[in-house]
């Protein structure tokens, strides 16, 4: 889609003028592929204030049939050294590329020294974070593939329940393998991250890795994990319990399912994300879990799994219809058990709109 391509450059040089500078070297990969779709492993994007006409895109020629097709808006140049070679361009054109930023929170310091004598006489400005701004608040295509996403992680989810895959005696790793396989069958083209199955004891560790642990009767059993469409990510946690749940199960279930809640319902454009977290930490504090809930309550989701804005008591910022957050409260009792409650929604005018789909209630197999 290349003219949603061309409307994310133009918003990045409207940045670039606001910032005083003339054009922008591109290399994160993540970065390319949202303003240009290039999704090879090679690449730089040289992009001008001025617009499309001055921009340049640079591959090698393992790419050249792949660019061709992915990006058929922009002069491309074939050079493996990518970065190197469009510095080496602006700096035969200096009227044009006088005062250049790039991501220097993407270049090692070694890269920042060879650029400098590729530039030449081209003053580097560093600009950290510029695209990150717009990625942060999605375009109507990128929902939609969030949403794909969200909706392959809640079929596999359901696959995996109604086949009887959650059971005593089956390992942590055998049902993290099988819940990846069946997302990978319901339309992902890869998993989010290691999904973490955790069962009993080890649901109280946050971000527990699976292990040969045997699921048992009356174990609490957490799942967070997400799909991928697009390059997209979708990020869930439920919980299941092997058999007849405990009471204490329930409660600290029904506390938090009122944390996610609350959580959720503060989710609006203009809420400071600080306020959104408080909204449901200070449901676990009341309860007297406070020190139990040890992580923020949530973090941006898009061509990364963690992205801005970060939804925590240290976060800093609002929210703004388009943005796609996670609001995940947790409960971690060492020795003993934990829950933690996770959904992916989009940030809107009216009200969060809810990506992932699956159950909250507490399910018992």
């Amino acid at each position: 889609m290349p003219e949603i391509h061309a409307r994310r450059r133009a918003a990045l040089a409207a940045l670039l003028h606001e910032n005083g500078v003339d054009a922008l070297l591109v290399t994160d990969l993540l970065n390319i592929r949202y303003l240009t779709g290039f999704t090879g492993s090679n690449a730089a994007l040289l992009l001008h204030a001025g617009g499309d006409a001055k921009t340049l895109f640079c591959t090698d020629g393992r790419y050249t049939t792949q660019s061709e097709s992915e990006v058929p808006d922009l002069e491309r140049v074939l050079d493996r050294a990518s970065a190197r070679a469009l510095a080496a361009h602006a700096a035969d054109r200096l009227a044009d590329y006088g005062r250049t930023g790039f991501e220097s929170q993407h270049v090692s310091v070694e890269e920042h020294e060879h650029l400098k004598v590729r530039f030449d006489r081209v003053e580097l400005v560093r600009t950290p974070g510029l695209i990150e701004q717009l990625r942060m608040v999605k375009d109507e295509v990128e929902i939609a593939a969030l949403r794909a996403a969200c909706a392959a992680a809640d079929r596999a989810l359901a696959a995996l329940l109604e086949a009887g895959g959650v059971r005593p005696g089956r390992t942590e790793l055998e049902v993290a393998r099988d819940l990846e396989n069946r997302m990978l069958e319901h339309g992902s083209s890869g998993i989010s991250f290691e999904s973490i199955v955790a069962a009993g004891p080890n649901s109280a560790i946050p971000h527990h890795r699976p292990t040969g642990a045997e699921l048992r009767r009356g174990d609490f059993v957490k799942f967070d994990f997400g799909a991928t469409v697009d390059g997209y990510h979708s990020d869930m946690t439920r919980m299941v319990v092997l058999g007849e749940p405990a009471d204490w199960q329930r409660e600290l279930y029904g506390l938090v399912h009122r944390a996610q809640a609350a959580g959720t319902e503060a989710v609006r454009p203009g809420a400071v994300v600080s306020e959104v977290d408080a909204a449901a930490r200070s449901v676990i504090a009341d309860a007297g879990y406070g020190e139990q809930f040890a992580h923020g309550l949530g973090h941006g989701v898009g061509l990364e799994v963690h992205e801005a804005p970060s939804l925590a008591a240290a976060g800093v910022g609002t929210l703004s219809a388009g943005m796609a957050v996670t609001v995940e409260p947790g409960v971690y009792l060492a020795g003993r058990g934990g829950v933690r409650i996770e959904d992916t929604l989009v940030v809107r005018d009216s009200g969060p709109e809810l990506l992932t789909l699956s159950t909250k209630d507490l399910v018992a197999v």
